[in-house]
């Protein structure tokens, strides 16, 4: 079974929110990278700017796209840059995208996935609040 036909890029001039290794313990048996683990990880990343926007708590409200446009292998890095889209009145909608680096040896970096969520500001009592107006 040959690998899927890779599309090289280079990653954003930007800093990732986050970057991490995929690990064997977040594989399948054949050494690709469970959706749910990317997911989750997206998911964090996400977190971080609409977190920081909102100055305090968010919760997930909506996966509103997600793409899988190429598998992650154990030892992948994989970095995961975040942009927000739209604030509302009590929500925040990021964009992600994510990156994997692989093969130290012939170095090659190749989009992998593509994402927007959507989060809600919430109080202490987990209930939606207004987000605070930027500083």
């Amino acid at each position: 079974m040959s690998e899927p036909r890779q599309a090289a890029t280079t990653l954003p001039q930007r800093e990732p929110t986050i970057r991490v290794a995929a690990m064997p313990s977040d594989a399948n048996y054949t050494g690709d990278i469970f959706g749910g683990w990317l997911m989750g990880q997206v998911d964090i990343a996400g977190s971080i700017p609409a977190l920081h926007r909102a100055k305090g708590r968010v919760a997930t409200v909506a996966v509103n796209s997600f793409v899988f446009k190429q598998p992650i292998f154990v030892g992948d890095v994989v970095s995961f840059y975040t942009r927000i889209v739209k604030v509302g009145n009590t929500s925040i909608t990021v964009e992600v995208e994510v990156y994997a680096q692989r093969d130290p040896a012939k170095p090659v970096c190749v989009k992998v996935t593509e994402a927007t969520l959507t989060y809600v500001a919430v109080g202490e009592d987990r209930k939606p609040r207004v987000v605070p107006p930027e500083d």
